[in-house]
């Protein structure tokens, strides 16, 4: 058996075959590329996040959903958390050290954290990365190598920016995942394929969307943030150093996520 990324296995006579789709459930808003998703919002009136949900109740009901939803963050928000507290060397012999304990404090230490926003999403994202590669526990978003970002931009959507956590939570994770589906669906979000702009440049996009929902973005306007976030890592290869996610990925997280930021923030502005 191999594992091909983007939480794909195959065995040896799978490998280079077409995936094959188990799940037939019928959805009430089906879509399989971002014209069918704007078409769709547009019939309907109602927000990305608002078909997402609507599709999730194919599989569970409202509350089940919000709670799973809540969940997720609560996953990301203990693995930032335990990033920033943990210091030492991660192992695998390129003597990488954790950087994200000392960055926090020192962050902290120079006052207003609203002036030094873009830092703290920095610490954000290497403290996930720093978790990942030292095997801790984190969510696959879209996976495990670009795991930072969108934990990154949702804790500082709600720490920064959120006047509504129960709203804006599910508004992103939805939003990210309808924008992430597009992807695996379309292309591919493993960097074994598509080298890393298959999986940071896939989370950067997903990240810059749902920020931007949460930001009271129409859907062309999440659609293009989103388009921003892909195109600005296109060619992005995967060669991490002797095959650790440590190096460049831990830092590459980093500048995936202001790069989500800054994508919606362009789209927004025009």
């Amino acid at each position: 058996y191999y594992s091909v990324g983007g939480g794909f296995v195959v065995d040896e006579d799978a490998v280079g075959a077409d995936r094959i789709v188990l799940d037939d459930t019928v959805l009430k808003y089906p879509f399989r590329t971002g014209d069918e998703l704007l078409r769709l919002a547009r019939e309907t009136g109602l927000s990305i996040s608002a078909l997402m949900l609507e599709n999730e109740r194919a599989w569970r009901d409202e509350d089940e959903i919000r709670e799973g939803l809540l969940e997720i963050w609560r996953v990301m928000r203990a693995c930032v958390e335990r990033g920033m507290t943990r210091e030492g060397i991660l192992t695998g012999g390129l003597k990488v050290r954790r950087r994200a304990a000392n960055t926090a404090r020192k962050l902290r230490s120079e006052g207003d954290p609203q002036a030094l926003a873009m830092e703290w999403i920095t610490l954000y994202a290497m403290a996930v990365n720093e978790e990942n590669a030292a095997g801790g526990r984190v969510v696959t978003a879209p996976t495990n190598g670009a795991a930072g970002i969108i934990p990154a931009v949702l804790k500082y959507t709600i720490e920064f920016i959120s006047d509504d956590l129960e709203r804006d939570i599910p508004t992103f994770l939805l939003t990210a995942a309808a924008i992430g589906m597009l992807y695996k669906r379309g292309a591919t979000i493993s960097a074994a394929e598509g080298g890393c702009m298959a999986e940071v440049g896939v989370a950067c996009s997903m990240a810059a969307g749902a920020f931007a929902a949460c930001m009271g973005a129409s859907p062309e306007t999440i659609e293009q943030a989103a388009e921003i976030g892909i195109e600005h890592n296109l060619g992005l290869t995967c060669d991490p150093i002797g095959g650790l996610v440590q190096a460049p990925c831990i830092e590459r997280n980093a500048l995936g996520a202001t790069k989500a930021i800054s994508s919606a923030n362009l789209a927004l502005s025009s």
